[in-house]
């Protein structure tokens, strides 16, 4: 069986386990671990190694552009202080802690035990956001959760790229620390020029296939321009997603929203895939190569990464939330059961992988830092994974029934944002839009000849457009959380799609 054959049956597996978590509430990247174990018990699964530049760009890039571009730039701002000490603050200690268990440990040089801390510090969001959107839970620790995913792939990003050239060019140089000084803030550049560029070009794609297959190609072109060039990839990948995205919702069309969401997520869920899957070939043939004596240590280097991970996290969050509460008046304080919950969300999954398969071959104990990676990701995603939903209900944090009446709270909001735009108009075409937002997607059969349906549109997209407002003006006023704004905005943007002519839904194959 080759890799193609391998993959196809673990996407049919995947599908499979997607059905299966989506029943029994679990997070899909947990079911992936597991089949990625199984997957390396099964005979004739190949072997597949990629280059490490090209398992950083294929994995790396669209995860890191999918993330900062719903990064909720509000929520940086009002929860500032709990983002630089979860997310920067959280990596940087975790990456110090397992750098000293792998140089004390496993005898790895100091640079080399930094990158593998950097490997396993970054918590993955995808597996707590499988859960938090089915169990709604205070809104607070939602944003603090999901706001802090960007900062954590980022931060740990750096570190790992900062310590890999440290290790591979023996020492840091004068080279070496300008390299650093100057990729950071050319990295910055060079992605808002590349999200200034990119906006002079989207204009003359959106709403085609062509504008979608865009979004991929200068996706990977930044990043390898990036590494060319010797500056931060990452950063440049950031600047250019959060650049972008602060004047997307004005510029880009309801149709490119849509398809952009639906194909972006079945990329990262195929990536996700594919990770796991390259990870559990590489796992078979790293234990089968050791001798028992020298599984043993690893089972032990293992178990000690593993637990200084979770342990880590929760010093730090609990940590914060003590010091917080003690310098704050009682009205302030956070609910020591959110840090907890909060503190449990470390599951590790993509960028983990995608580092560990970034290692160059010539990599002190490459295959111990290879197997503690894959442990630390299956171990965090089925134990904690596996137990997150059940913790939010032992907590008292499930707000289930909260978010069903919220999100009823925040559609009234916005259907009657449309109607009482065009509350005083006359007539019959004004009619048939309150009819219309009344009943939702009511047919237009009765508006009698073209001009009148073209009044009816041009009504029905002024009333569109006063709703979107009003969800822009809800999600800057911290009222819902990036899964309800991208629901309630799809909802919006398929009432576009239902108004729009026929030849302006079209889709454009170019």
């Amino acid at each position: 069986m080759n890799f193609f054959e391998s993959l196809l049956v673990l996407l049919l597996v995947a599908i499979a386990l997607l059905q299966v978590s989506r029943r029994l509430s679990v997070p899909y990247p947990s079911m992936l671990a597991m089949a990625g174990v199984a997957a390396a018990l099964v005979p004739g699964v190949p072997y597949i190694a990629l280059e490490p530049e090209t398992a950083l760009a294929l994995f790396i890039a669209p995860a890191l552009m999918d993330a900062a571009f719903d990064f909720p730039v509000n929520t940086a701002r009002r929860y500032w202080a709990a983002l630089i000490v979860f997310a920067i603050g959280g990596v940087v200690a975790t990456a110090l802690a397992v750098a000293f268990i792998g140089a004390s440990y496993a005898g790895l040089p100091i640079a080399a035990a930094l990158v593998l801390g950097a490997i396993v510090a970054p918590p993955d969001a995808a597996a707590a956001t499988a859960v938090l959107s089915g169990m709604s839970i205070p809104r607070s620790t939602d944003a603090i959760l999901r706001g802090e995913s960007l900062f954590n792939d980022a931060a740990a990003l750096l570190i790992f790229g900062a310590a890999l050239s440290v290790q591979t060019s023996g020492g840091l140089g004068p080279a070496v620390a300008l390299h650093f000084a100057v990729a950071a803030p050319g990295g910055i550049l060079l992605g808002m020029a590349a999200a200034w560029a990119t906006s002079r070009v989207t204009g003359y794609v959106a709403g085609t296939l062509g504008g979608n297959l865009l979004q991929f190609v200068q996706t990977f072109l930044l990043w390898i321009i990036a590494e060319h060039l010797g500056l931060s990839a990452v950063l440049a990948i950031v600047a250019f997603a959060m650049t972008i995205a602060a004047s997307s919702t004005s510029r880009s069309s309801a149709r490119m929203r849509v398809q952009s969401y639906a194909v972006w997520s079945a990329v990262v869920f195929v990536l996700n895939v594919m990770a796991f899957l390259l990870m559990g070939m590489q796992v078979r043939d790293i234990i089968g190569g050791m001798t028992t004596q020298r599984l043993i240590h690893a089972s032990g280097f293992i178990a000690a990464v593993v637990a200084t991970v979770v342990i880590v996290r929760f010093v730090v969050f609990i940590g914060f939330n003590r010091l917080r509460n003690a310098l704050l008046s009682s009205e302030e304080q956070t609910n020591m059961r959110q840090s907890v919950l909060a503190a449990w969300c470390g599951m590790r999954g993509l960028v983990t992988l995608a580092t560990a398969f970034a290692l160059p071959a010539d990599f002190p104990q490459r295959d111990l830092v290879l197997l503690a990676a894959f442990a630390v990701v299956l171990a965090t995603l089925v134990l904690q994974g596996l137990t997150l939903a059940p913790l939010i209900r032992l907590l008292g944090l499930d707000q289930r029934e909260q978010g069903a009446r919220d999100m009823t709270d925040f559609r009234l909001e916005i259907a009657s944002a449309g109607l009482e735009r065009i509350g005083d108009r006359a007539g019959p075409e004004a009619e048939q839009v309150r009819s219309k937002f009344a009943i939702e997607r009511a047919a237009l059969a009765d508006t009698a000849g073209a001009d009148a349906l073209q009044t009816y549109r041009a009504l029905a997209l002024e009333a569109i457009d006063a709703q979107r407002k009003t969800l822009e003006r809800l999600r800057t006023g911290n009222r819902l959380n990036v899964d309800e704004y991208n629901q309630l905005l799809e909802e919006i943007d398929w009432r576009e799609l239902a108004v729009l002519p026929d030849d302006e839904r079209r889709i454009e194959e170019t």
